[in-house]
């Protein structure tokens, strides 16, 4: 569906929820690297240890340089991440499904990393997308700080906003870190959500296939 496909339509920017259509808007001006830093050593002091310390001297630096990466979703788009459609189909009218999408995410209570698979299906209606943009769009909503349920429901949002499918199921399966190293301490606990329009939701076969696939090894 990627290369062979040749008609590309651009999305439709009208009538798309905030967060589908942009990046998130900064509530204020954005803190100077050297701030940022400079918070980083002060969180450094408070756990207890010394900012000056050599085996810690470059990990204001470090831990920036890591929130530049882990928490580049802020600066991208989602309706951008599903950009590139297809209209040759020749006929397909089942639905599409990439599972075991691989994410990172930081939990926004704790700014604790939670981690999993997505999987996520659509029904097309006149075109498709790009099947590497379903993990991209996974990619754009994890890297911020967020709720897994949360997540599920914009990914969700997105796809069917911008591709208009007549179906979209997404399943996302994840540990998260505030519950598995502290609090309850519960290690290898799997926290799943789950969001399901369309098809998926009003004929039970169609869930069930989906179900049974994703499960599929």
């Amino acid at each position: 569906m990627d290369a062979k496909s040749k008609i590309v339509k651009p999305w439709d920017k009208q009538g798309l929820s905030d967060h589908v259509s942009a990046a998130p808007t900064p509530a204020g001006p954005r803190p100077s690297r050297e701030e940022a830093e400079a918070a980083v050593r002060v969180l450094i002091a408070y756990a207890g240890d010394d900012a000056k310390r050599e085996g810690v001297l470059d990990t204001p630096k470090r831990v920036v340089d890591a929130y530049e990466e882990l928490f580049q979703g802020y600066r991208e788009c989602p309706a951008e991440a599903l950009d590139r459609t297809f209209s040759e189909t020749s006929g397909y009218d089942d639905f599409v499904l990439v599972k075991d999408i691989t994410f990172n995410s930081h939990c926004e209570h704790h700014m604790m990393p939670f981690f999993g698979k997505a999987h996520v299906a659509y029904k097309p209606t006149e075109r498709v997308v790009g099947l590497s943009k379903l993990a991209r769009l996974v990619d754009v909503y994890a890297k911020r700080l967020q709720t897994q349920e949360n997540m599920t429901a914009q990914i969700a949002t997105a796809l069917e906003e911008v591709l208009k499918p007549k179906g979209v199921a997404v399943m996302i399966e994840a540990e998260h870190t505030c519950m598995s190293l502290r609090g309850v301490t519960k290690p290898g606990s799997m926290t799943l959500t789950t969001h399901f329009s369309g098809t998926f939701r009003d004929d039970p076969n169609e869930l069930v296939r989906f179900m049974s696939l994703v499960r599929e090894k």
